[in-house]
């Protein structure tokens, strides 16, 4: 490996530890948007993004628990299931119990309706152990929405 190689690979796993702190993984399309970056050679946009979304998750007068909380139920308004999922874990991973989650879905149905709150609980109930009829099957996200990895 060349001296810019190794420091390519030292910064996008740079990247990857951010948001293993932030979230607990790194999502799957980062791992493909850190990859056309390298390729690409536009690894300080991910970066750049990355220090951002550090800021606002990390660094935010909320914390980041309720941050995490919020950027779930936002999400779950829009109806963006990957995502939301990966928020949901980001709180979890952030020390935000079950329960959070169950009401920040009943709260998205006060403000997006129906469909957010049966997005969230639908993402909540999967993230639960699996039930002891082995019946439970893992959430789906809305047809044409991103399967998260």
């Amino acid at each position: 490996m060349t001296g810019d190689a190794v420091s390519s690979a030292a910064r996008t796993e740079a990247v990857r530890e951010r948001y293993r702190s932030t979230l607990g993984a790194v999502p799957a399309g980062v791992q493909e948007r850190l990859r056309l970056a390298e390729e690409s050679g536009r690894l300080a946009t991910e970066e750049a993004l990355a220090a951002l979304r550090h800021i606002v998750l990390t660094d935010s007068p909320l914390g980041a628990r309720v941050q995490q909380l919020v950027h779930f139920g936002q999400l779950l308004a829009l109806g963006h299931a990957g995502p939301a999922l990966i928020h949901a874990r980001g709180a979890l991973h952030a020390g935000a119990a079950i329960a959070d989650l169950v009401g920040v879905a009943e709260t998205a149905l006060i403000t997006a309706g129906v469909p957010a709150y049966a997005l969230g609980t639908e993402i909540v109930a999967g993230l639960l152990p699996p039930a002891c009829d082995g019946e439970r099957l893992p959430p789906t996200p809305p047809e044409g929405a991103p399967v998260p990895h």
